[in-house]
């Protein structure tokens, strides 16, 4: 199956086709798309800060970390279903954007990053836990953390301005809602 014909698989998808029929999906996901990703930039922004030293190293970084990152898993969850839902009725358009492989791009060096920080620094916490300051690689880590993040919400917003929304409106348009409370009733049963 060549990339043409996936994409327009995608496109043609249940999915897919409920995203375009229906006038409230794109609006009600894109909005919980952008509030899970703030929960997964916020959570990561205040660990990554505590491991730069900000505002201090007084509180535990170990507890810190631990009581925030079933947020940010859950909320990065979020995130990718509602990122595919995105995806699925514009998958040639998302393809061919520049823009969203750029962001594609800076979640995989923040995913990247993160598996490194985790399996070379991160296990040796107990030597910088508290009152001590993060040995540089894991600054070094969290900087980059924080620019990989930044530049995964930038790309995002750029795609909404590069992307060519079809703006015509389908004949048979579906204006039945139950959908997406079905929608928010399985996202709120993840989390």
């Amino acid at each position: 199956m060549d990339v043409t014909t996936l994409l327009q698989a995608l496109e043609t998808s249940a999915p897919g086709e409920w995203m375009r029929h229906n006038l409230k999906a794109m609006p009600f996901v894109e909005a919980t798309h952008v509030l899970a990703i703030t929960v997964v930039f916020g959570t990561i922004l205040i660990v990554d800060l505590r491991l730069l030293g900000y505002p201090s190293t007084r509180r535990s970084y170990a507890r810190l970390h631990d009581s925030l990152v079933r947020w940010t898993w859950a909320a990065f969850g979020v995130a990718v279903i509602t990122g595919v839902l995105m995806f699925l009725p514009n998958a040639t358009t998302y393809y061919n954007n520049t823009a969203f492989w750029l962001k594609m791009t800076a979640m995989l060096g923040a995913g990247i990053n993160m598996a490194i920080f985790e399996t070379t620094i991160g296990p040796h916490h107990a030597q910088w836990d508290k009152d001590v300051p993060v040995p540089t690689a894991g600054r070094i880590a969290a900087a980059l953390s924080i620019t990989l993040w930044t530049a995964v919400i930038v790309f995002g917003r750029w795609i909404g301005f590069t992307k060519g929304y079809n703006f015509e409106i389908p004949e048979e348009l579906d204006f039945d809602f139950s959908g997406v409370s079905i929608l928010w009733h399985t996202l709120a049963a993840l989390c």
